[in-house]
């Protein structure tokens, strides 16, 4: 099981590093399925497989976004000017989101992690915006729009533990960027989101639940460092094709992984 771990932890960490998804995309499918096929269905830690795999998912963000985010930094690729408004209100809707999770049954959690993978794809692939060589030159959101967007944001992302990435790479898309700066604003962007929902799973759930001395709350703190250790190395190899991946190939493998985990999570049960 660790073994598997640690190559899902660096897939989680290139994909982070190269695509902004923050691991999620990655590991909450894995994990799932893993808890599922170790523990069962009628056990207590396979009865609540998604909420433990989208919480340590979550946790495993605030490593991984952080690492990729100064890899991205030091490339400068990341527009901070942009970045910056939305921290704040990711956070909040971040707490919100964590705490309708916990409060939701794994299979509401699971539907929804579906559907929204589903609607993302269609929209990419079908209004146009996000295929095609963007410009570069990012048109700034408003302060209301910045202020709702960020929100809805944070609250989808930690609601499903995923990132902001599945929201704010085709956001930026449409409004211009490039796929390398929109992945690399997607890591500073899903930060404030892991910090927040790591520590609302924790609080909400530690006194609830009881998988386990190696738990807290939801968090499988095992899996979370072969997780990380995994991501680190897989961000380390990835690194250096930062900025180096034609755009309309960048954006096309993006969607192709998405594709890819959608039919994971849509026939694993």
């Amino acid at each position: 099981m660790y073994s598997v771990l640690l190559l899902c932890g660096g897939l989680a960490g290139v994909t982070t590093v190269l695509f902004g998804f923050g691991g999620g995309f990655v590991v909450v499918p894995l994990l799932y399925t893993l808890l599922i096929s170790v523990h069962g269905l009628d056990s207590g830690i396979g009865q609540a497989a998604m909420h433990i795999a989208v919480a340590t998912s979550t946790a495993l963000m605030v490593f991984a976004a952080s690492l990729a985010t100064w890899r991205h930094h030091r490339r400068q690729t990341v527009q901070w000017h942009l970045v910056r408004p939305m921290v704040g209100y990711i956070a909040m809707g971040a707490v919100l989101g964590a705490a309708a999770a916990v409060s939701l049954s794994g299979e509401w959690v699971r539907w929804a992690f579906i559907g929204y993978l589903g609607i993302t794809i269609l929209d990419a692939v079908l209004r146009p915006g996000f295929l095609h060589q963007a410009s570069g030159d990012v048109r700034p959101m408003g302060h209301l729009v910045t202020a709702m967007t960020g929100t809805f944001i944070g609250a989808v992302a930690a609601l499903l533990g995923v990132g902001g990435s599945v929201m704010t790479v085709p956001l930026m898309r449409r409004r211009g960027a490039s796929m390398t700066a929109a992945t690399a604003m997607a890591n500073p962007l899903s930060l404030p989101m892991a910090v927040s929902g790591t520590a609302t799973y924790v609080l909400l759930s530690a006194s609830g639940t009881a998988f386990g001395a190696w738990y807290a709350g939801y968090v499988d703190v095992r899996a979370l460092l072969v997780l990380a250790v995994g991501s680190w190395l897989g961000i380390r190899l990835a690194s250096i094709w930062i900025g180096r991946i034609p755009d309309r190939i960048h954006a096309g493998v993006y969607l192709l992984l998405l594709t890819m985990v959608l039919v994971v999570m849509v026939f694993v049960r």
